[in-house]
């Protein structure tokens, strides 16, 4: 067995070491679980570098997502050869980990494991997001910042199949087309007139809802767009800008700001709600209606150069480490 793991904090390309390991035992209602795939995720990286909301205890075994079969269950509900994902934490960039049952969710038979090695993060994110916050008619606009993003092509996915309408903000040009092709309705390259484009793209329907993953001057553009009364989720802060909202969107367009991170949902929601709506997502994946770009695959032997390619901005989809061996 091996894992990756670091002693200090820090860049993982410096601190990341791969070494062997004794498997540990199986208690009462574990499951033993051999991982087959895991992504390697911004939140990953900021673990490593000690700046993510969950501080690690050292040394630590990183990764927060990732797919795996059963090799041995203790507990009635799973049983050798199941298919599952983790919901918690488990430290994925290893070849096995023994977890409690409560952690796994099955999967049905049949799902790419690269796939559903990105089902825990992305996926509910943008469930959230479309559901959670305000209830919209079929063909409805939501307005996204960040389309090109792992959620944000979710949310384009999604959104499609509930009968709403994506209006899509990136920085490039260049990511028009292929966002159109996965099913957006309309993408826009952001600038500061965003909300005059927007009303023109949509015909002069305002949104109701807005995702916000960057912050700052773009979040503040995607308000000015909102309607009387919309809402406004931010997730993410990729351009490391706090968001500044004038008193008068708040007072005269009387909108509210929400912010989500899916990591607390997971740990506090009901069980069968999980089980919900991670069933609806995985009957979605098995179908192709909703997929995840891929840009590269690694072993985990160069768990190195797959950290690099994770946090460069030319890639296109997600960095996976392949555990199959």
């Amino acid at each position: 067995m091996q894992r990756a793991i670091f002693h200090q904090l820090g860049q993982p390309e410096q601190v990341l070491t791969v070494e062997d390991f004794t498997p540990a035992p199986l208690g009462p209602n574990e499951v033993r679980v051999r991982v087959l795939a895991a992504p390697i995720n911004p939140a990953d990286i900021n673990f490593i570098q000690g700046v993510y909301g969950i501080q690690p205890e050292l040394p630590a075994t990183p990764g927060g997502e990732g797919s795996g079969e059963v090799s041995e269950s203790a507990d009635p509900s799973l049983a050798p050869g199941d298919r599952v994902i983790f919901l918690g934490r488990a430290s994925t960039w290893q070849t096995e980990v023994v977890v409690p049952a409560t952690l796994l969710f099955k999967l049905p038979a049949g799902i790419d494991p690269l796939q559903a090695a990105m089902l825990k993060v992305n996926p509910p994110t943008a469930w959230r997001l479309l559901t959670a916050f305000a209830p919209l008619p079929m063909g409805s606009w939501i307005v996204q910042n960040a389309a090109n993003s792992g959620v944000g092509r979710c949310v384009i996915q999604l959104a499609r199949e509930m009968g709403l309408r994506t209006l899509n903000v990136v920085r490039r040009d260049d990511l028009h087309a292929e966002l159109l092709e996965l099913g957006a309705d309309a993408v826009l390259t952001d600038s500061p007139d965003l909300a005059a484009a927007g009303l023109t793209t949509t015909g002069g329907q305002r949104p109701l809802l807005a995702f916000n993953a960057v912050g700052g001057d773009a979040a503040l553009r995607q308000l000015n767009l909102l309607a009387d009364g919309g809402h406004q989720v931010t997730y993410g802060a990729m351009g490391r800008r706090p968001l500044t909202v004038p008193n008068g969107l708040l007072i005269f367009k009387q909108l509210t700001l929400h912010g989500l991170w899916i990591s607390r949902w997971l740990e506090s929601a009901p069980r069968d709600e999980l089980d919900a709506t991670f069933s609806d997502l995985a009957r979605l994946m098995l179908s192709g209606s909703l997929t995840q770009a891929i840009d590269s695959t690694f072993p985990l032997a160069q768990v190195h150069s797959a950290c690099h390619r994770a946090q460069q901005e030319s890639r296109n989809g997600k960095v996976l480490l392949d555990l199959r061996g």
